[in-house]
This record gives structure tokens, C-alpha cells and sequence, in this order.
């Protein structure tokens, strides 16, 4: 009587249990998840804490009234004097720096963004650049940007054709 002959393949793991792959079936996933998650770091940024050199832009609310464009950004713990606002065409930019500051001991787990930041927003109608005003109060710095008159909706009342 002769006995079953137990083979050993010689071949890679993945080849002895999915025949025809080099690799595990799932790999090629594996490696498409990868390059996704790489996508979208270069282009939203990445959720890892800031590093030193790079720029953050913080949450900001763009709204239209009937005569100006108003901006809410909140800047929590941003000084005055640290924000810069400049108008070139129809692009308002914010930017300035969130300062660490000094802490006794040691920190534990820091979340909060320091740094330099930058905010833009390319404003969709004709403004008045000199009529811009801003103020920053309770870490929500507002800005209005007026539009010019011709850009202004106007009322026609209908009359009639008599």
C-alpha cells in the first residue's frame, strides 16, 4: 500500500493560493488606495499636524448683499497687527501668522494650527477698492468690500404702455 505524497510548492504565498498572481489579488488596491491618498495630500494637504514653512487657510464664510461683498474669517487668538489684507483686481487675499506661544511645562497633545496662513477669494462682480473696511473682534475678522454703482442691481419700475 502506498501512501499520498504530500508536495510543497516552491512558488511565492500568493501564487499558491490565487493561481496566476504574482502578488496577493487585493495588492493592485492596495496600491491604487495609495496613490489616491497621495493625490489627494498634494492637493487638499495633509490632516498630519503643520510642519514649520508651510501655510494654512482658515475657515471663512463669503456672503453678497445687494451693495457689498462681505468675508467672515474666524482668526481665534490672531492679533491685529499679525493680519495683512491686500486687494489686487477682484482677488482679496488674507494673510499673516498665528504666533506658538510660550507654555510652562510640557505640551501633552497640541491640535490647534500656528503658522503662517493665507486665505483668497476672487470676488465674482466689479468693487470699490477704496471703500474696503475690516475688523477683526472676537477672533472673526469681518471684511466689506463694496461694489462699484454701476455693478449695483437696480430696481425698474414697469409702467404702462399707454
Amino acid at each position: 500500500m502506498t501512501l499520498p505524497v504530500r508536495r510543497v510548492s516552491r512558488a511565492p504565498l500568493a501564487e499558491r493560493r490565487h493561481p496566476g498572481w504574482t502578488t496577493g489579488p487585493l495588492a493592485e488596491f492596495d496600491d491604487l488606495f495609495s496613490r489616491m491618498g497621495s493625490l489627494l495630500e498634494s492637493t487638499v494637504g495633509s490632516l498630519a499636524p503643520m510642519t514649520e514653512g508651510t501655510t494654512w487657510s482658515p475657515s471663512a464664510d463669503v456672503s453678497e448683499t445687494d451693495d457689498a461683498y462681505q468675508i467672515e474669517a474666524d482668526l481665534p487668538g490672531v492679533k491685529r497687527e499679525d493680519v495683512d489684507i491686500e486687494m489686487a483686481g477682484q482677488e482679496l487675499v488674507i494673510s499673516g501668522e498665528l504666533k506658538e506661544r510660550e507654555r510652562a511645562g510640557v505640551l501633552r497633545r497640541g491640535t490647534r494650527r500656528t503658522g503662517r496662513f493665507e486665505y483668497r477669494a476672487l470676488l465674482p462682480g466689479e468693487i470699490d477698492a477704496d471703500g474696503v473696511r475690516a475688523a477683526l473682534h472676537d477672533g472673526v475678522l469681518s471684511v466689506e468690500i463694496p461694489k462699484v454703482a454701476a455693478a449695483k442691481p437696480r430696481h425698474i419700475e414697469i409702467t404702462t404702455g399707454d
